[in-house]
């Protein structure tokens, strides 16, 4: 699988503000593996191979537990995430597939019964920016493993 067209150089100021973006979540009130949680779990259900790919390998060097990835995609049957992962994972799946009301009170109402406003605004931006890199992988078919060596995931053995 080869890139579709070079949209870093192409749209290069968009992409570095993307970047940059991308880089306060570092900074994020949330554990960064419960980050990467749902960076693989919006990744699956919008079919980026790209992100998740990168993410499984990000999750791995965190220390993430090779079952609770797996079991990211029947997370609300599985027993392997607390509480506050699944709301993670809920709002992630509310914000990744809109229906046609948007985010009912109740839902959100959930969320914050687990994470406090910085929390939930911290999370919505990770998922939105995960969103976005997903809309550019399953465009442009960014070819998986080509940045592991940029992002230090490269020295897991994972390939």
């Amino acid at each position: 699988m080869s890139i579709r067209l070079n949209y870093p150089q192409l749209s290069s100021e968009a992409y570095q503000s993307l970047l940059a973006l991308s880089e306060t979540q570092k900074n994020y009130s949330i554990d960064r593996s419960l980050i990467e949680l749902v960076k693989i779990r919006v990744s699956q259900l919008n079919g980026c191979l790209f992100c998740l790919d990168l993410h499984i390998k990000e999750a791995r060097t965190l220390g993430e537990r090779e079952l609770r990835i797996h079991h990211l995609s029947i997370w609300h049957e599985s027993n392997l995430f607390t509480e506050k992962e699944k709301a993670a994972l809920e709002w992630a799946e509310l914000l990744t597939r809109f229906n046609s009301k948007g985010v009912e009170d109740a839902e959100f109402d959930k969320a914050r019964t687990f994470f406090s406003e910085k929390e939930l605004s911290d999370l919505t931006f990770a998922i939105g920016i995960i969103n976005m890199w997903n809309r550019f992988g399953v465009a442009f078919r960014n070819k998986p493993g080509s940045l592991d060596k940029i992002f230090g995931v490269d020295k897991i053995g994972l390939v």
